[in-house]
């Protein structure tokens, strides 16, 4: 782990992409920018551990777990019945 020491206003680069700013230090508490291209996604580590637990909960879905799902899917024509 890198660890840097900034002060208000001062920036981080991260590749050539990436800009962290540190906006406001008030307390224990610091306010940051991220500046990254919409490709990038960024989240709180409590919402990307959220986001990890949904997707391995998913993960661990079977077949069976999902054949009621037709039943909540409108009925649409075949391309066979759309030709008679």
């Amino acid at each position: 782990m890198l660890i840097l020491a900034r002060k208000s206003n001062e920036r981080i680069m991260i590749g050539d992409e990436i800009e962290i700013s540190v906006i406001e230090i008030r307390g224990d508490q610091v306010k940051i920018g991220i500046t990254a291209p919409p490709s990038v996604k960024i989240y709180r580590r409590e919402v990307f551990d959220a986001i990890q637990a949904e997707n391995q909960e998913a993960a661990r879905t079977s077949p069976q777990d999902l054949s009621g799902l037709t039943d909540l899917l409108p009925r649409t024509e075949t391309s066979t019945e759309q030709s008679e």
